[in-house]
């Protein structure tokens, strides 16, 4: 018997195999590499599609999150990988990210900088450049919406007051709160955070306009102002 045969998925039991041990056991009994090997729907000459969803995890410590991170030209990289799979893989996960924000569709009100920080941790915390959001909320602090102000490179982005006033006028909001990613991880406010933030707050309260806190999201982790006495 050949290795072809033996790497084929088709010569394997069916409880083996990705797609029928779907089937048979239902989704959570299949792991992450095989979850992803229905996807590829395919392997190469000499790996089969669970080889490289396996390979696939591995370009990312095998954290999800970490793959979620990376663009169809990290991923056509690796081997077995062309761009038509790294799409697929792509648009799963941008799917399932959008599920997660879906899932309370009821305006939420936020009582703390982890309210916040649930809000936004999905549109920041896989980007591989700096946004800027803000968060508009009524005088009961709950949410009227989020909106991206920016996006800026790996180092930085830049924040206009003029944008981010217009828009709570325009939504006649009484409160503020800003969210920005460090895509380096780093969850150390820098000078041009707490100038931009101090700025910020001095112009909302012309505007009877409350800046709430100042959200910095670094992968999981995240950074409040209002709780580290930074506002």
């Amino acid at each position: 018997m050949n290795a072809e045969k033996i790497l084929n998925i088709k010569s394997w039991s069916p409880d083996d195999r990705p797609r029928e041990k779907l089937i048979l056991k239902g989704k959570s009994a299949l792991s992450d590499a095989e979850l992803i090997a229905i996807l590829l729907g395919s392997g190469t000459s000499s790996l089969s599609a669970v080889d490289v969803a396996k390979k696939v995890l591995q370009s990312s410590d095998n954290n999800l999150h970490e793959l979620a991170r990376l663009t169809v030209k990290d991923l056509v990289k690796i081997k077995g990988i062309g761009e038509a799979k790294a799409l697929t893989i792509v648009a799963a996960l941008e799917l399932g990210r959008r599920r997660k924000e879906l899932e309370n569709n009821e305006k939420p009100k936020i009582t703390g900088s982890k309210d916040a920080y649930d809000l936004v941790k999905a549109d920041l915390m896989d980007m591989s450049h700096e946004e800027f959001w803000i968060i508009l909320l009524n005088r009961a602090n709950r949410v009227i919406k989020k909106s991206q102000i920016s996006q800026g490179g790996v180092a930085g982005t830049v924040a206009d007051p003029k944008i981010i006033f217009k828009m709570a006028l325009d939504e006649l909001a009484s409160g503020i709160i800003l969210a920005h990613n460090h895509p380096s991880g780093n969850l150390t406010a820098s000078q041009a955070d707490l100038d931009l933030t101090k700025k910020l707050r001095e112009a909302a309260k012309l505007l009877d306009i409350q800046v709430l806190d100042h959200i910095i999201v670094a992968g999981q982790e995240y950074l409040s102002f209002a709780d580290e006495g930074l506002l």
